[in-house]
């Protein structure tokens, strides 16, 4: 009896060392896969964060749109050439455009939108007559209507907070 005890002794000492390494490296993988949850995590609330920026950053930038485009009621004087208070002249061809352009400075300030953004900035450029329907186009131009024609302005309007999202929106407006 005595030598059964004490072989059944030896066998569990032998598989109690198994058992720690077992354990430990299933330890280990749940560590490793905590780990690969939380880096996906982080990387989500980045993504949502630039998302909020964007979207906070395109609101500011349309708010300028809106603010320049009620400027045309009444139709505002264009200077012969360059910009002043947001007002640009027609754009010289082949010249390079005014909002790629990083030294250019006839950006306009408007109203703030939202106190902790900087407001939005825009510019209006005139961009001389322009065809008001098809059939317009048709005709000679000594046998236009004067209403075939109306004045056309690109309008521009940047949202740039330091460190955070940039949006630079452009529309187009047909003047009366």
């Amino acid at each position: 009896m005595t030598r059964r005890m004490s072989r059944s002794f030896s066998m569990r000492s032998r598989q109690q060392g198994a058992t720690l390494v077992v354990v430990l490296i299933l330890l280990l993988l749940m560590t490793l896969l905590g780990l690969a949850s939380l880096r996906g995590t982080v990387l989500e609330e980045r993504m949502t964060a630039n998302l909020l920026d964007r979207g906070m950053a395109f609101q500011v930038a349309e708010a300028g749109l809106r603010e320049a485009e009620a400027r045309f009621d009444p139709p505002p004087t264009f200077p012969g050439s360059g910009c002043a208070a947001g007002l640009c002249a027609m754009p010289v061809a082949g010249a390079t455009d005014r909002w790629v352009d990083a030294g250019f400075n006839g950006w306009f300030e408007g109203a703030s939108v939202d106190p902790s953004m900087e407001p939005p900035r825009y510019f209006v450029e005139t961009l001389g007559l322009g065809l008001n329907w098809p059939k317009c186009d048709s005709l000679p131009e000594n046998k236009r209507s004067p209403q075939c024609e109306t004045p056309r302005y690109r309008v521009t309007s940047r949202s740039a907070q330091d460190g955070r999202a940039s949006v630079i929106l452009q529309t187009m407006y047909a003047g009366k």
